[in-house]
């Protein structure tokens, strides 16, 4: 059952208010241990069953990496599969309950801690040298694109805003800003696709911090006083 203290959390208050259904759904559908699959249709459909298949997947995705850049989740990879493993599960009584959810790397609770000990900086840190290797993959395509990326106008963006307020629209200019109400039309679709792109990159930078923060982690001196 989520309690009052798990919605006081600093884990869900950092969640931006959009995605908060998600992450309130994630609690109640994700095993006790705050693990499942990181599939957006898997938990499109259990968490807005009636909503249109595919605007629902677009809108979990978009609120998924909300809630990395929130901190309230974090993923990991197993037996072939991305999951998911939320950093505050619901305390329940565990007592003849069977997971079935494969663990984290043998490494990952500690990683856990350590990124919480190594505070803002460590974490900043991480994000910057994620954000550097993602520029440097993106120069590695730029003679495709010079000529369209030098018309482009690069707004800086402060570290706490919100990704979703910085993608591109969600639909086309005639239907604008809440779609057709019906089957999107083709510039809607492309517009959804350029979206999704977008959005892609950012949960790709989002890993790289990660994994840059428990590199740094795991450079702690571990060894007995």
């Amino acid at each position: 059952m989520i309690s009052a203290s798990d919605l006081a959390s600093p884990e869900y208050e950092r969640v931006p208010d959009e995605a908060k259904p998600t992450a309130f759904g994630l609690w109640l559908h994700l095993d006790p241990l705050g693990r499942g699959p990181m599939d957006p249709e898997w938990i499109a459909a259990r968490l807005y069953p009636t909503k249109d298949r595919s605007l629902a997947k677009d809108l979990v995705f978009e609120h998924l990496v909300l809630l990395l850049d929130a901190g309230f989740m974090s993923t990991y990879q197993a037996e072939g599969s991305e999951w998911i493993c939320l950093s505050r599960p619901l305390k329940v009584d565990m007592r003849g309950v069977k997971i079935f959810t494969p663990d984290p790397p043998g490494a990952f609770p500690w990683t856990l801690m350590a990124g919480e000990r190594g505070g803002a900086s460590g974490r900043e840190s991480a994000r910057e040298r994620a954000r550097a290797e993602v520029r440097a993959e993106g120069a590695a395509r730029a003679d495709a694109w010079a000529a369209a990326e030098r018309d482009r106008v690069r707004v800086p963006r402060r570290p706490e805003r919100p990704l979703v307020l910085d993608a591109p629209p969600p639909f086309c200019p005639e239907h604008m800003p809440y779609g057709s109400g019906g089957p999107p039309c083709g510039p809607c679709r492309d517009a959804r696709i350029v979206r999704h792109d977008w959005m892609e990159t950012k949960v790709y930078e989002q890993r790289l911090t990660d994994h840059y923060e428990r590199e740094e982690s795991d450079d702690w001196d571990l060894s007995p006083i």
